[in-house]
């Protein structure tokens, strides 16, 4: 999967929000001061040759729709975050979260009692 920034990865929540749009529907949804429309445009064109999105042609008029699923951008992102910062150890970013973030007692329980389920489930 290729990298995206975090300009195209805006307009991928967008389109994940709305399921499918012109590029005037997703230029509703940016937040102002709001990009020039040719921008946005050019930011969908892109993220279609990445193989991000998909469209649908109505005479000039295209509709734009994501072909990878935010779960399936997640995982990406995630696993990449972890091997690049963590050495590819989820005990190393569990280590990360406890110290760093000041999980509350209740967070950490509840990591717990999600690891406890996943070894049952196992």
């Amino acid at each position: 999967m290729e990298e995206i920034n975090s300009n195209e990865e805006l307009i991928m929540r967008i389109l994940w929000k709305l399921e499918k749009g012109l590029v005037r529907d997703i230029l509703a949804e940016m937040d102002d001061p709001k990009p020039p429309y040719t921008t946005v445009s050019s930011i969908v064109r892109l993220l279609e040759k990445k193989g991000y999105i998909g469209h649908k042609a109505y005479g000039k008029t295209y509709e734009y729709f994501p072909l990878i699923s935010q779960s399936v951008y997640k995982k990406h992102r995630f696993n990449k975050m972890v091997n690049h910062f963590f050495e590819g150890s989820v005990g190393n970013v569990l280590s990360f979260m406890v110290k760093e973030k000041k999980l509350s007692t209740e967070e950490v329980e509840e990591l717990k009692d999600l690891i406890d389920n996943y070894e049952k489930e196992k």
